[in-house]
């Protein structure tokens, strides 16, 4: 699929031999399509919004979205400072069941963080959808914060 080789820094600060080049599979319309027409069976019953995580779940929640007929939030890591400073754009989440999305899970900590943000604004978050876990501790950090992962693929099924 993406998968690379060689020596790579994470967005966790953690150091890899292997990456998975996410945007390989994001700027490619017809295998991002066909990654979200089978990621749309795993969305949890009685999701009322997708919220795609800044940057990578942003292309990923997009094509989720036409599969799956749900509107869309785009959640930033922080909120803007003009315009609307929002942290989340798109479809409403407070009082709504959201599921988050997200391209690659390492650690799990941006999916915390922003998870813990869409709930202080009123989100029903209890599970993160992603398309790669790394099996690198990400899916115990989101149950510790109450939060179930599902993957599409994991890193024993790209090996």
């Amino acid at each position: 699929m993406s998968r690379l080789t060689g020596e790579f820094v994470l967005r966790s600060g953690r150091t890899a031999t292997e990456y998975f080049d996410k945007y390989q599979f994001e700027a490619d319309p017809v295998l991002l399509d066909q990654l979200a027409e089978q990621m749309a069976v795993l969305i949890p019953e009685g999701t009322e919004v997708l919220a795609g995580l800044e940057m990578g779940g942003i292309a990923v929640v997009t094509a989720l979205g036409r599969h799956a007929k749900l509107p869309c939030a785009f959640v930033r890591k922080e909120a803007k400072k003009y315009g609307t400073a929002r942290l989340s754009e798109g479809a409403e989440v407070a009082g709504r069941r959201v599921l988050v999305v997200e391209d690659v899970v390492t650690s799990g900590g941006q999916v915390v963080i922003s998870t813990g943000e869409l709930r202080k604004l009123g989100a029903h978050v209890d599970h993160a959808l992603c398309v790669i876990d790394r099996q690198e501790g990400g899916a115990q950090a989101l149950a510790d914060a109450g939060i179930t992962l599902r993957a599409l693929l994991t890193r024993a099924d790209l090996s």
